[in-house]
């Protein structure tokens, strides 16, 4: 029965990882809420592996949504000889712009792993970080501007750096690396869609590095999977996948034609719930809710 339970668990956790990961609203404040209600019969150590693990899910959704523009190889390109014919350059190149992105937060993520999981995952942070963010969101589109940037293509290679310096910020709990990459793209002259599918895109090598890394460092410190904990995970990246196909077209079809302003009120909220909860944990001698 037990079991049972837990994989109900699993599918809660993975509808909050589908949604949370790809809107602009912090994957980890809707984790830290969840954690109050929802009590695993695992370690705490298989819990910390898990929460990240189950991203593999969600980002396998992007894959298989943008497996066309993502995929750098073709049957003929029709302009070069030999391999080179084979290749679609501007693929390739959009793929060199992710991953010089991203190299920010692969170098800091290694290093920094550890301390921030230890020092910064906590409520009070996890809650100004919501806020601060949703105050930002609520700025930007406050300011009149046209986006000069509004296809992949035109991405430049400094604005894939300066949105690597934003993903960077990610790190810190709370903020949402898909919230903090969109800001830095509204800040660099995108439109909300094309900065919106550009974070899609840097989650593959970011999400799958940090799932990696976290699987590594729990087999390394001696944990082994029980068939219960293999079945819990499997449950919940299935389940994040299918929620993130959802999610994904559900963003791409709202950011055509509204701003990310509501997204921004509904984080600040979010941030005071978080907020007041850890009060009343914290001055009422309350445990849990």
């Amino acid at each position: 029965m037990e079991l049972f339970f837990d994989l109900l668990r699993s599918v809660v956790y993975g509808v909050i990882e589908g949604i949370t990961e790809w809107l602009p609203i912090s994957s980890t404040g809707h984790m830290i809420l969840a954690e109050q209600v929802l009590k695993f019969s695992f370690s705490d150590e298989f819990m910390s592996m898990f929460r990240v693990v189950i991203q593999l899910g969600a980002i396998l959704a992007v894959v298989v949504l943008y497996f066309k523009k993502l995929w750098p190889f073709c049957g003929d390109n029709g302009q070069d000889s030999g391999f080179a014919r084979h290749v679609r350059w501007p693929v390739v190149r959009l793929w060199c712009k992710i991953l010089v992105s991203c190299l920010p937060a692969a170098v800091l993520g290694l290093l920094l792993d550890d301390w921030l999981d230890a020092h910064l995952y906590n409520s009070i942070v996890v809650a100004l970080m919501l806020i601060l963010y949703g105050i930002a969101f609520i700025l930007i589109e406050r300011r009149p501007r046209v986006p000069a940037t509004t296809k992949l293509s035109r991405i430049t290679y400094k604005q894939a750096v300066l949105v690597g310096g934003w993903q960077v910020l990610a790190m810190i709990p709370g903020t949402s690396r898909s919230g903090a990459t969109i800001v830095g793209g509204l800040l660099c002259g995108m439109s909300r869609p094309c900065a919106s599918q550009f974070t899609f895109f840097l989650a593959i090598p970011v999400m799958a590095g940090a799932s990696g890394l976290k699987l590594v460092k729990y087999l390394a410190g001696g944990g082994v999977f029980t068939a219960a904990e293999v079945a819990a995970l499997a449950v919940g990246c299935l389940t994040a996948f299918l929620v993130s196909m959802a999610a994904i077209r559900f963003l791409m079809n709202y950011v055509k034609k509204h701003t990310f302003t509501a997204f921004g009120w509904y984080r600040i909220a979010l941030g005071v719930v978080v907020l007041g909860i850890w009060a009343i944990q914290t001055f009422v001698f309350v445990p849990s809710l």
